[in-house]
């Protein structure tokens, strides 16, 4: 019983996934050196690990301030996490 289990449940499954990942491979490498453009990757912005985080008084989203946006209001800093929400503020 366990030797019928393998070799008609088991061993078809494990050559199925070999053979898939196989053409996955071969197909997935042949498009990527194709002549088509690639699109550009956004540039990544560090910011320091750590640090105070702030709420966006428009969202609601908390960000750190090394990485927000911000601007004073009132004589208080105040810090948004994009510009439509610092936009959003200001009307």
């Amino acid at each position: 019983m366990l030797r019928t289990l393998i070799t008609e449940f088991v061993f078809p499954l494990l050559l199925f996934l070999l053979v898939r990942s196989m053409l996955k491979g071969m197909f997935s490498s042949s498009a990527s050196s194709s002549n088509a453009p690639q699109r550009s990757e956004r540039p990544t912005v560090e910011v320091p690990a750590g640090g105070e985080l702030k709420k966006d008084p428009v969202c609601g989203t908390y960000v750190s301030t090394a990485a927000s946006l911000s601007r004073k209001v009132g004589g208080e800093m105040v810090y948004f996490c994009s510009a439509d929400c610092r936009e959003k503020f200001k009307s």
